[in-house]
């Protein structure tokens, strides 16, 4: 396929982003909707331990992020996940890892924008079918496929006028959550919170909340700096630091609003336990809270809030997936027009294209949590292969020059990779059927093209370095059937699946190790990345 040329539409992007840039990039990734509404959920799964499962989620989040922090500055490339696969396993396994998280960061926009009219149903009550948890209506539907064109479009300006609105927004979105935990704890009568009906919630809660509440969710957005690594001025330096310091700082915020938010509410709210907590306003929980206690401007504050702080997350997540297109196209997994850039050095096409897939999330997943629980599957099912990478280029190139290099690799990777998995499998089976399906089927039609469509060689689509996503893939999907928890036939109980999905997660880093490309195909292919300048 030709390539595109033309002063207007070729080039490289600008590497303008700055250290502080990509912090709030990440933070502001982190900082949406799930501060919003993840306390609420979390409460009603594990009542007061759910301070534990922001903690949980923090530590297993950071594992993930200290893989890709070494990761991120040997591939320091806007898109660098998709190169990263190549790197590893080949050009056909980059092909679908390039596509697959494609389907993990389009939905993101689409989920901040539900969270935006949810709130606003509050007060307009158009965009939510009365009854329901939280499904959009017509109107619902239509102003959120408008909220994400707006957001489109202000990706089409240049990374550093981008990065300076975020940067703006960012401190907004810092300092309102840290003003509610004040708020509310100062204006909370009702400490003792902790001792209502205790036998209405259980241990495990503080894990099945990590994806159904949101709270993993809520801490994905770390990636969005590694996305822009390709325009940082010094990615050796800049994307650690803005990877590490927005899990840290996100993680503070989050545990001390949910202390905040369990301080807020009283005894009435849970009359009938911590799975059926209500209190008016509960459509927005924080917002509710503040009303309840008669602090009325907090009230008008976080409802102004629920416009910005999804807004934001959502901004960025169109700018961290068209870079993760714009990689598809230069890896040649996509077509080369995903590249095509505007006057701005913006990928205008690859933008144009996350907003009219996002909307079509929006029709199987008109509900904030119903599409909150997908995209922390597949989220995760993307990132456990930054540990496999890892150890394979650790094995590969021993010698390769790491600015920044993780500690205990071999015992830490591992370890992040059945964290992976078991956050997979706390999902539920309802959610990873579709989610297998939706993969399953994507690879199906793309080994189609390649063979019946395209004609290429079979030896050329890497079969033999591909094979062990079968059983990673298949392996998940029975034990989640197996398991308790979402729909599951319920043959394992909590602990045994989870016993289960970390032997489970060895096996298939033994077979991935095995399958990686010979260490001279890998040097090969990241010289080939460096001539891409």
């Amino acid at each position: 396929m030709a390539e595109v040329s033309g002063p207007e539409t070729s080039g490289t992007l600008r590497r303008d982003a700055r250290i502080i840039g990509l912090l709030f990039a990440s933070t502001t990734s982190m900082i949406g909707s799930g501060w919003l509404f993840g306390a609420y959920h979390a409460s009603r799964i594990a009542g007061p331990l759910s301070i534990w499962s922001w903690v949980v989620g923090a530590v297993i989040i950071m594992l993930i992020a200290l893989c890709f922090a070494e990761l991120a500055v040997l591939f320091p490339r806007s898109g660098a996940l998709v190169h990263m696969s190549h790197a590893s396993h080949g050009e056909g396994l980059g092909r679908i890892w390039g596509w697959m998280l494609f389907l993990a960061y389009v939905p993101v926009p689409a989920v901040e924008a539900e969270a935006i009219v949810t709130y606003a149903n509050n007060y307009l009550p158009y965009f939510i079918q009365p009854h329901s948890t939280g499904l959009l209506t017509v109107t619902g539907f239509v102003v959120c496929a408008l909220l994400l064109g707006v957001l489109a479009l202000l990706n089409l300006l240049a990374v550093r006028m981008l990065l300076n609105v975020n940067s703006t927004i960012t401190w907004w979105k810092i300092a309102v959550p840290i003003l509610t935990i004040v708020v509310l704890i100062a204006a909370s009568s009702h400490w003792n919170v902790w001792a209502v009906d205790p036998h209405s919630y259980h241990f495990s809660g503080i894990f099945t909340a990590l994806p159904a509440a949101g709270i993993v969710f809520s801490y994905l957005g770390f990636r969005t700096a590694i996305d822009l690594g390709g325009e940082s001025s010094n990615p050796a330096r800049h994307i650690p630091m803005a990877v590490i310091g927005s899990v840290l700082l996100s993680a503070a915020i989050y545990i001390l609003l949910q202390v905040a938010f369990l301080m807020a509410l009283s005894p009435a709210d849970l009359a009938h336990g911590w799975a059926k907590l209500s209190f008016t306003g509960e459509a927005g929980p924080f917002a509710g809270l503040a009303a309840t206690l008669g602090i009325g401007w907090m009230a008008t504050l976080l409802y102004i809030d629920a416009y910005i702080s999804p807004g934001g997350t959502g901004l960025m997540y169109v700018t961290g997936g068209s870079r993760i297109l714009y990689a598809v196209g230069e890896m040649n997994a996509g077509p080369r027009w995903l590249m095509v850039l505007n006057a701005a050095k913006a990928p205008w096409l690859s933008v144009v294209l996350m907003w009219v897939v996002g909307i079509l999330f929006l029709l199987p997943f008109p509900a904030w949590q119903l599409m909150v629980n997908y995209i922390t599957s597949i989220t995760v099912l993307t990132y456990g292969l930054g540990p496999i990478v890892l150890l394979v280029l650790r094995r590969n190139q021993p010698d390769l020059h790491r600015p920044f290099r993780l500690g205990g690799a071999g015992v830490l990777a591992p370890i992040a990779f059945i964290c992976s998995n078991w956050i997979i499998y706390w999902t539920g089976f309802t959610t990873n059927s579709f989610l297998f399906l939706l993969v399953g089927g994507g690879f199906v039609l793309y080994a189609l093209y390649f063979h019946l469509i395209a004609k290429k060689p079979a030896a050329e689509f890497g079969w033999r370095y591909i094979g062990w996503l079968l059983p990673w893939f298949g392996g998940m999907w029975v034990l989640s059937a197996l398991g308790d928890v979402g729909d599951g036939m319920g043959l394992l109980s909590f602990w045994p699946g989870v016993i289960l999905v970390a032997l489970w997660s060895l096996v298939v880093i033994a077979l991935a190790m095995r399958s990686a490309l010979p260490a001279e195909d890998t040097a090969e292919i990241m010289i080939r990345m460096e001539r891409f300048g």
